[in-house]
């Protein structure tokens, strides 16, 4: 077939708007139910549909093998994940990033604890929702936010469901990798429970409500290996006996050989614990007929904890030679040698979600129809880390002369044959010798937080017409998001030989897993020297946890308060056009943004040495300074959908949509790099660089965007569709150099600082999307039982994103461009190809289905934005489901997730030098699920 397929459709005839429940069936009609009930209800809700909406209903997230709502939107066409070890954390919508999408809890926006806009929905169970809606057409009612488009996730109504509905589910889980380590066991557990029920009050009218509760035990295991965030372009004229020399812009653009090299390497075994609790409540109430007030709460908490245990180079840039390069300038191979060492360590996260929502809609009179609503949304996130660094020296901890007789080890990388580099060390060191890492000990302790937090408030009316115009809503709404985030570490050095000794060897822990890296290339390390963390804090500190430092302050924080006013005007029409039913929607909204941030300014001290040069000292005094930037963008937009036949319908849409940036990337704070050395003769010569952690001034991403669907209803059972869109881009990113005023030693200094701005050139994007979708009721029986679902998405586009170290750069005083040393990046998120494929099998009680998706390379943002650029590998997963009903009330399900077992490789600054490489194995899972009502 040219249209590939198209997962689960819904309609929405406005915005909020409840899906139909579903209808028992008349006497003497034939019960469809399972997953033919799905497809059909899916073809018939896109039909009827008023706009270019897909729609996910709650029986489809019950049929769909996934443990997350992320999973189950990522089998609508166009949609992809960003999956991990705990399952999908971002979902993009027709090739582009999550952050160019808006996510919404029951028509309000949500906060997370990432310091963008995404949701993740990794945080969330799929049985907690009733419907799961993705707008790719916008209108003007919508809240503003979604180049891409807008997701909406709604809990349940419960005066929807017209009965009392009982629903649990205990689910078993048992993960391979997890079994591979030592003393932990395989098994984790799911347990999923929900109420639905009604009560009539006479004269009070009706009361619904609705509870939901899970709770998610289980392990996540993962094998990695990683470098650090910073990447160099090292000389590759110069053979270097320390550190690589660096390539200037200047000089790689006039002729200079160069390569890119990472500042660290490093394999890792963990050992994860995951538990999550969610809470999900709805208070629907009816006075009278023409009154509907409805209250909801939603509360998740999750608690995940890493024990790590790491090996590798701590100087991957010393001494390198017979370095092989490849086309991109990434490090194919060489030769070097480095300070080695082992780091311990406990991550833990503990992430909490509030969100509280009220509404009431009052049907004025038969025409007029007046709501409002009211949210709150609180995301907050700390992680604590604790790790201790033990490095090679000359001398064990015996004090003896080690074979090598150096800290630092020669050793051979090769990254030409795999995305894993294999490491191969002189063969006078042993990596699982705990005796040789007796030097440099470094305790850490470091604290990062999220709090991201919105108020938000709407008010809406309609009203209902004769003739062409049949309604005409106008509403307004205003909101209030504050988001800071900070960093804190605690460094503790010490320095006694003997200490070292006795922590060394009271501390020490066997390698914990087997079959390390079994799945990755031939010759990737196996094993190597690991110890107890919480041990060497006890025995170097004696306490397990010696708090932050107690000011959280620093120079780095983002402190961001965005308030936001908008308003709209929208018309609902339908009418004739040459004889063929139209019908649609248009409107205009307006959308006002203040951006207020504050930071911090570190103070430094003059240093006069005596040879009349002077050196720079952080002083630890602050200063405070406030950026203020606003902006104010309209957005018109126009729906129609064309009836051209009672098979065939035509939609198209012709919009202007906006994405903010994430409000991390906002921040007013600077990283300040001084030069090694002293002797320097002016103050902006002691000062390396200064980059910013935000730019308050970054103002939305707009596009003007087209889209045009052709439909084909064969039957119940069979849609082909066929859609093609464009988007036209203004306000790509780019690095700047502005010159900034800083107090240093009592003196004012212009230093220039590099940061990321919004760029002038425009960019376009083309997309194309096919599905198709059957049941196979043609075919004799037993084969009727057979269907397919198929979604394609194609996307092309111009649009650059720049390297903010290496990339091109904008110097502000005179506006000229100097080349960067690394080709631009596109989109974040966005991927050429995006395709997922379902089969299913339903026979009688037992159904099995099968999905596949695939996504092709993408660049992944960090979520500040001003960082390098990091690459994902295109990949593909496969996964499984399969029921037993064994009665109307109870069913039994089997579940297989990734079962390819598919890494997850990340590339930086460039494609094809590996950043990050993550094994996490298959994960399965056994249920039953009882229902009563």
């Amino acid at each position: 077939m040219a249209c590939a397929a198209g997962p689960a459709f819904g309609q929405v005839a406005q915005a909020g708007a409840a899906p139909p429940p579903a209808q028992e069936p008349a006497s003497g009609d034939i019960l469809v139910t399972g997953v033919r009930e799905t497809m059909q209800n899916s073809i018939e809700t896109k039909r009827s549909a008023d706009a270019i909406v897909d729609a996910i209903s709650s029986k489809e997230i019950g049929e769909l093998p996934g443990q997350s709502v992320g999973e189950v939107i990522a089998t609508i066409t166009g949609a992809s994940i960003d999956r991990a070890n705990y399952g999908p954390t971002e979902v993009s919508i027709r090739g582009l990033g999550s952050g160019l999408s808006m996510t919404t809890f029951n028509g309000r926006e949500a906060t997370n604890g990432s310091g963008d806009r995404a949701v993740n929905f990794g945080q969330f169970p799929a049985e907690l929702f009733n419907a799961i809606k993705i707008y790719k057409t916008q209108q003007a009612d919508l809240i503003e936010g979604g180049v891409a488009g807008l997701i909406e996730l709604e809990t349940r109504k419960p005066l929807d469901h017209k009965r009392r509905q009982i629903q649990a589910e205990i689910k078993g889980n048992m993960n391979p990798y997890q079994d591979r380590i030592d003393g932990e066991s395989p098994y984790g557990y799911r347990i999923t429970a929900s109420y639905i029920d009604q009560f009539n009050l006479g004269a009070l009218g009706d009361v619904g409500i609705s509870l939901g509760f899970q709770r998610n035990k289980v392990s996540d295991p993962v094998e990695r290996f990683y470098t650090s965030s910073t990447w160099f372009t090292c000389n590759a004229a110069i053979v270097s006996t320390g550190n690589c020399t660096e390539v200037s812009r200047e000089q790689g653009n006039s002729g200079t050989p160069f390569y890119h090299a990472s500042n660290s390497y490093a394999f890792r075994q963990m050992t994860t614990s995951d538990l999550r609790n969610a809470l999900f409540g709805a208070l629907q109430w009816k006075p009278s007929p023409t009154l509907d007030i409805n209250f909801d709460v939603q509360y998740s908490r999750r608690q995940y904890s890493e024990e790590r245990h790491d090996f590798g180079t701590a100087e991957g840039r010393y001494n390198l030679h017979n370095v092989v390069i490849g086309d991109n300038h990434q490090l194919l191979a060489a030769d070097g040698s480095a300070t080695m060492q082992s780091v311990s360590g406990l991550f833990q996260r503990d992430e909490k979600y509030l969100g509280l929502g009220g509404n009431l809609a009052w049907e004025a009179t038969d025409r007029l129809t007046l709501s409002a609503d009211a949210g709150y949304s609180h995301t907050k996130r700390v992680d604590i880390t604790r790790q201790v660094r033990l490095r090679t020296d000359p001398f064990d901890i015996y004090g003896q002369r080690t074979a090598i007789n150096n800290q630092r080890i020669p050793y051979h990388v090769d990254l030409s044959q795999s995305f894993l580099p294999v490491f191969t060390f002189d063969q006078r060191f042993d990596p699982t010798n705990a005796d040789l890492f007796s030097d440099d000990a470094r305790l850490t302790r470091s604290q990062d937080g999220r709090d991201d937090e919105i108020y938000s408030a709407r008010l809406d009316g309609r009203y209902k017409m004769d003739g062409f115009l049949e309604e005409v809503a106008i509403g307004g709404r205003w909101s209030q998001r504050t988001f800071f985030g900070y960093s804190n570490d605690v460094n503790i050095d010490q320095t006694d030989p003997a200490v070292d000794r006795d922590v060394n060897l009271a501390c020490r822990t066997p390698f914990a897993q087997k079959n390390f890296f079994a799945d990755g290339p031939a010759g990737a390390i196996t094993n190597f020297a690991t110890f107890d963390v919480l041990c060497q804090f006890r025995n170097y500190l004696g306490t397990e946890d010696p708090g932050n430092t107690g000011d959280l302050r620093a120079v780095e924080n983002s402190d961001v308060t965005e308030k936001t006013l908008a308003g709209y005007v929208m018309a609902t029409y339908s009418g004739d056009l040459g004889g063929i039913p139209v019908r649609g929607n248009f409107g205009l909204r307006g959308v006002h943004t203040r951006v207020t941030a504050r930071g911090l300014r570190s103070g430094l001290d003059v240093i006069n040495n005596a040879d009349g040069s002077i050196s720079l000292r952080e002083n630890g005094d602050f200063t405070e300074t406030k950026i203020g930037s606003s902006s104010m963008r309209w957005l018109p937009s126009l729906n129609a959908i064309f009836d051209i036949s009672d098979k065939a319908r035509l939609r198209t849409g012709l919009y202007r949509a906006m994405s903010r940036p994430a409000p991390s990337a906002l921040g007013a704070g600077r990283q300040i790099t001084l030069e090694t050395g002293t002797g320097f003769t002016s103050v902006t010569d002691a000062i390396n660089t200064i980059i910013a952690t935000g730019s308050p001034a970054l103002k939305p991403t707009m596009s003007w965007n087209a889209d045009l669907s052709l439909e084909y209803y064969a039957n119940k059972d069979t849609l082909l569709a066929a859609a093609v869109y464009y988007k036209r881009f203004t306000g790509g990113r780019i690095p700047i150099e502005e010159d900034e005023d800083f107090t240093i030693g009592g003196t004012s200094y212009s230093v220039p600082v590099t940061q990321t701005t919004n760029s002038d050139e425009q960019s376009d994007l083309y997309g194309l999307e096919l599905t198709a979708s059957n049941q196979f009721t043609w075919l004799p029986h037993p084969l009727d039982g057979l269907g397919a679902k198929l979604s394609y998405n194609y996307a092309w586009t111009n649009f650059k994103t720049q390297d903010i170290r290496y990339g091109d750069v904008i110097d502000s005083a005179t506006g000229d461009v100097t080349p960067g040393l690394i080709p631009a990046a596109s989109l974040s998120g966005y991927s050429k190809h995006v395709f997922s494929a379902q089969a299913f099998y339903e026979i009688g009680k037992f159904s099995i289905q099968g999905i596949y998706r695939y996504r092709s390379r993408y660049y992944q943002a960090f979520t500040s934005d001003n960082t390098q650029l990091r690459y994902v590998k295109g990949n593909d997963t496969f996964d499984v489901n399969v029921r037993y009903t064994i009665n109307k009330a109870a069913d039994i399900r089997f579940q297989a997730l990734n079962i390819f077992n598919e890494p997850r490789v990340e590339y930086m600054p460039v494609i094809g030098s590996t950043r990050n490489v993550e094994y996490y194995g298959p994960q399965y899972f056994l249920s039953l699920r009882l229902r009563l009502r």
